[in-house]
């Protein structure tokens, strides 16, 4: 088992490990500015996250209005919640192009368009359209760069502030739920998602709070660890070792990209400074004509990054352990959503309506998720505690409650167990600081977007997919059975992976030895 990507042996072109300077970090690395950070990402997880939990008011609004089946209607939540995670690698190109800043601040304000255009549908087609497409695309140019703005504000309390943001799902669950029932009350489905649509319109504030640190900032922001000289020495040996083996980024495409960057940008300048003698008009042409030119580089820049990070010789997927993580991730979701989907008409077909009535079991797993994503953080973020190791405790917690759920009858039962599927699922708070640690901050946006995608496709398929089983078999139980099977295969992967790399990676330093 492994903690960091020193011990898998990919480095990414990451800066962290050159040189042994102490260099004085920037006082909002784990501080001061970045905990504005997480307040920014907790808002987007209550707005984002907390109003998808809460869909389940509309979709009554919207049968009733629509008279379509249940599999229909069901399908613009599904949409809007599977679209959020399944753009997230094409929302990496435009962190890649424009900033997490600029790219949250526009998803914001798509999101919004996407509710308002809602409250005027005529059918529940024109909804799959606005709200399962517009606001998902807009929820997602949001979502990714909160938690990658996270991930590059901390170091050393990464799982923390990670498991502090997040649990801004679970509060978002309860005040949203509570705000559009009111809403809907009171003035009616249409007016609650105009009006919900203006809420949103505050996920462009939590956009400008992300403010950008600079290329130095985070240069430093690895150079400064807590790990001692002889581990550092160590990860410097192995890091190189993989760098030759594997063919992991390097910084030589990197230069030659910079070099023709500000050969262009040089060149405007030189005819700038040539023409300032020439008329107001040309000027103002030579103006636009430079920051036209900036915004090519920019653009030029971004994709390069984005392009390197996927098809490119060096890209992602050559990180075997973060394709197992992939796979995983394939798996993984629907686990979590399937109880969250089918857990009333469990109860309903136990005859356990009165007591779920009194504090429904779905209830319990969000109440006791927010605690998990906190403790787990808490309990990750300790020197001597590997993240790694208690992300796959967690998981293996999780997948047993899965296989366990079918076997209760009881009340007592499935709200025991339905604690600890809350509690196990807090590991969603780690999953950014895993992805950080695979392939460091620098592509933690490309990474990261990768995963949720996977996730989108679990979200998406997965309660589904159920559904079919139950239809099939007139029970539930082989659905979670199914569903907890496929969880473990991916824990599999996740396992046997890292085991690999460790072997291949020792027999090539033995070869080079003997020679």
């Amino acid at each position: 088992m492994y903690a960091s990507r020193e011990d898998i042996g990919y480095d990414f072109g990451d800066d962290s490990k050159v040189g042994n300077k102490p260099i004085k970090p920037n006082p909002n690395i784990d501080g001061g500015w970045a905990w504005m950070i997480v307040l920014s990402s907790f808002l987007v997880h209550i707005l984002i996250m907390g109003s998808q939990m809460a869909l389940g008011i509309l979709n009554m609004e919207w049968l009733e209005e629509f008279n379509q089946s249940r599999g229909l209607t069901a399908w613009v939540s599904s949409l809007s919640m599977g679209i959020t995670l399944i753009v997230g690698p094409f929302i990496g190109l435009f962190i890649s192009m424009c900033g997490c800043r600029t790219t949250a601040i526009i998803g914001g304000i798509l999101n919004a368009l996407g509710w308002i255009l809602s409250a005027y549908a005529s059918n529940v087609h024109y909804l799959f359209l606005t709200f399962g497409v517009t606001a998902g695309i807009g929820s997602g140019m949001v979502y990714l760069p909160a938690v990658v703005m996270v991930g590059q504000y901390f170091q050393n309390r990464r799982a923390l502030a990670q498991g502090l943001s997040t649990t801004g799902t679970g509060f978002g669950a309860f005040l949203m739920t509570a705000l559009l029932k009111y809403l809907c009350t009171e003035f009616g489905w249409r007016n609650a998602m105009f009006i919900q649509g203006a809420i949103s319109l505050n996920l462009c504030v939590c956009g400008a709070l992300m403010r950008p640190l600079s290329p130095k900032d985070l240069r430093e922001k690895y150079v400064v660890r807590n790990d001692s000289e002889e581990n550092r020495a160590k990860a410097l040996s192995h890091s190189t070792e993989t760098i030759k083996s594997n063919g992991v980024l390097g910084e030589e495409p990197e230069k030659k990209e910079e070099a023709a960057n500000e050969e262009v940008l040089g060149s405007v300048q030189h005819i700038e400074i040539g023409g300032k003698s020439g008329s107001g008009r040309s000027m103002s042409g030579l103006r636009l004509f430079k920051t036209v030119s900036q915004l090519t580089v920019t653009v030029r820049k971004g994709f390069a990054l984005w392009y390197s990070s996927y098809f490119g010789a060096a890209s992602l997927f050559t990180n075997r352990v973060f394709v197992a993580f992939i796979i995983w991730a394939l798996f993984a979701y629907s686990s979590f959503v399937i109880p969250f989907i089918h857990l009333p008409e469990i109860v309903k077909q136990y005859n356990l309506s009165r007591q779920d009535n009194v504090f429904p079991l779905t209830s319990i797993i969000a109440i006791v998720h927010i605690f998990g994503k906190v403790i787990l953080g808490i309990i990750s973020d300790l020197p001597c505690i590997s993240t790694w190791n208690v992300f796959l405790m967690a998981n293996f917690t999780l997948v047993t409650c899965i296989l366990t759920l079918p076997l209760m009858q009881t009340y007592i039962g499935l709200a025991v167990v339905c604690a600890l599927i809350g509690f196990s699922s807090g590991y969603f708070s780690l999953m950014p600081v895993v992805t950080e640690d695979l392939v460091g901050t620098k592509h933690l946006a490309n990474a990261y977007g990768i995963i949720i995608c996977a996730n989108g496709i679990s979200a998406l398929f997965g309660p589904p997919f159920a559904g079919w089983i139950y239809d099939i078999t007139q029970k539930y139980d082989f659905s979670f059975y199914i569903a907890g099977l496929l969880y473990m295969v991916g824990i599999i992967f996740l396992l046997i992976q890292p085991c690999i790399q460790k072997k291949q990676s020792r027999e090539k330093s033995t070869e080079e030895a003997q020679v």
